[in-house]
């Protein structure tokens, strides 16, 4: 049976944005970045960080979080979303946390959106355990005990 809201062309959602970071006791900087989404794991978005020449930071996270934190805070632990709180206007705020530090990123709410919007035509909010392929991710846990 075909899903009606998406076509067999639209599995995935890649989107150029750019990132503003904030780190302890360094100066602001604009870095280029994407918003990436995958059917193949329709609960997430990855945030690429910097330019694939220099290498990249990845942070995988749930979709929702990103979704929830355009209006309230959203997260607990290692990536928190909020609306605007200081830093630029319009901007969502992402603070990223590792054992090497934190930081605080802010992209254009405009951008966010647009990607989400997106991201829903290919999966809707509420239908990802239809795309769940739970053989590949079972296999995926089995291989990292291995």
């Amino acid at each position: 049976m075909t899903q009606p809201f998406h076509s067999a062309a639209e599995t995935s959602v890649t989107d150029e944005v750019v990132v503003h970071v904030i780190v302890a006791d360094e100066p602001p900087v604009s870095l280029p970045a994407e918003l990436r989404y995958d059917r193949s794991d329709p609960y997430a978005v990855c945030l690429s960080i910097g330019m694939t020449s220099t290498g990249t930071v990845d942070w995988v996270f749930a979709r929702s979080l990103l979704s929830q934190g355009l209006s309230r805070p959203a997260g607990v632990g290692d990536i928190l979303v909020t609306p605007r709180h200081g830093g630029p206007r319009h901007a969502v705020r992402i603070v990223v946390r590792s054992p090497a530090g934190a930081a605080v990123l802010y992209i254009a709410v405009s951008a966010v959106t647009a990607f989400l919007e997106r991201t829903r035509a290919v999966v809707p909010p509420g239908a990802e355990g239809l795309f769940l392929d739970l053989d590949r991710v079972l296999a995926e846990l089995l291989a990292d005990d291995a």
